[in-house]
């Protein structure tokens, strides 16, 4: 400890005899400080006009991995002003692959279903909707729940979605919404009533 204490009243002294190497320290902080800043506002709006222009053509999103299928949806959810949008989706996600709170304050809770193969796929039927609506509100805390998917989507299956107040996002919205600039809640009949704006909106 007294060796401690002797380097550092050395030092001390040492740095009162040379302030000007402190005042250069000094300066050089606040030139890498000031530079680290800057590249961190240039980068933070290049992604702000990234998420902007973020457009995906169908094709685009047939090809995809299904869980880059929920990064596509999550980043659209950006784009449209959710700041706060995560991908959830895995193992045990109980129904929820994204979660948001959109710039009205209303929390999102979207189940993602890909189809490789477009329309052509398996249909996304009632057992779907089913789990949504038995984990969006109860579970996650859902103000508006949503089923999106690039395939087709079984009649019973949306008339089962209007009963539940869920949304289905089928085939042919999903590309006016990724192809578009449209927010998903003005493609989206009967969504719930603006809350009050957060911090994370």
């Amino acid at each position: 400890m007294v060796l401690g204490v002797a380097l550092a009243v050395t030092v001390v002294n040492w740095l009162l005899a040379h302030w000007w190497v402190l005042i250069a320290l000094c300066a050089l902080a606040a030139l890498a400080g000031g530079g680290l800043l800057r590249r961190r506002r240039r980068q933070a709006r290049w992604e702000a006009v990234r998420a902007r222009g973020l457009r995906y053509a169908l094709p685009h999103l047939d090809a995809l991995h299904h869980t880059r299928f929920e990064d596509a949806v999550r980043d659209l959810m950006r784009r449209d002003g959710c700041r706060d949008a995560t991908r959830v989706g895995g193992s045990g996600d109980l129904g929820a692959d994204v979660k948001a709170t959109d710039p009205h304050g209303r929390r999102w809770v979207i189940q993602c279903k890909h189809r490789r193969d477009g329309l052509a796929g398996a249909a996304v039927g009632t057992p779907d909707l089913q789990v949504l609506n038995g984990t969006a509100r109860q579970v996650h805390g859902a103000d508006v729940a949503v089923i999106v998917t690039n395939g087709r989507v079984t009649a019973p299956a949306v008339t089962f979605a209007e009963q539940q107040r869920l949304h289905v996002v089928d085939r042919h919205t999903l590309g006016a919404w990724a192809a578009g600039s449209r927010p998903l809640w003005e493609l989206l009949r009967a969504v719930p009533p603006p809350r009050e704006p957060t911090s994370l909106s």
